[in-house]
Formats: C-alpha cells, sequence, structure tokens
C-alpha cells in the first residue's frame, strides 16, 4: 500500500542531492507539494548555490509535481524562518519536516 500525501506540504533539508534528495521526489511522487532546501555548499560548508535544490524541482516539475527550492542554510535561524513562510505563502501550510541536513 502506497501512502498518499495528496494536499500535504512538506520541506526537505539538503534535499539537493543523496537522501534528501529520494526523499522529496518520493513525497511528491505521492502528490505533496515540496520545498527542496539545499544550501549547495561543498563538503566543508563554504560556498553556496540554490543550483541543487532547483535541479531537484526540475525533476519534480517534470513529473507533474508542485515544488519550490531554496537555499537557506539550516544553521541561520532567521533563514529557516523565511523558509518556512516560503511555503506557507506558497501552499499555506506545512505539514512534513524531513530534516535530512548535514554537511559530510
Amino acid at each position: 500500500m502506497q501512502m498518499d500525501f495528496k494536499g500535504r506540504v512538506a520541506i526537505v533539508t539538503g534535499a539537493g542531492g543523496g537522501l534528501g534528495r529520494q526523499h522529496a521526489l518520493a513525497l511528491a511522487a505521492r502528490g505533496a507539494r515540496v520545498l527542496v532546501n539545499d544550501l549547495g555548499g561543498d563538503v566543508h560548508g563554504a560556498g553556496g548555490s540554490v543550483g541543487a535544490a532547483q535541479a531537484v524541482v526540475n525533476e519534480i516539475v517534470a513529473a507533474g509535481g508542485e515544488a519550490l527550492a531554496n537555499g537557506a542554510s539550516v544553521t541561520d535561524y532567521a533563514a529557516v524562518q523565511a523558509m518556512v513562510q516560503q511555503a506557507i505563502d506558497a501552499w499555506g501550510r506545512v505539514d512534513v519536516l524531513v530534516n535530512n541536513a548535514g554537511i559530510l
């Protein structure tokens, strides 16, 4: 039995690659609207680009889903508040948080 997330809003941190990407794609495939967050930095945490998050958003949209990219650092309280607000502004709520972000 497949879980249905239709009408739900999910934020997945660290979703530009690896497990976070897989979480974001799986939620979207099950109907969730997904805010894809990824700092886009290197393995040392330096740099930053929304490119990795946007690539996952593009995959979700190409498959017929709804998604937004976000490049905030989860270590920045104000940026996390803005990320949550981004989801609320777009979709009115947040139902799911997959807190996957981390630097290897």
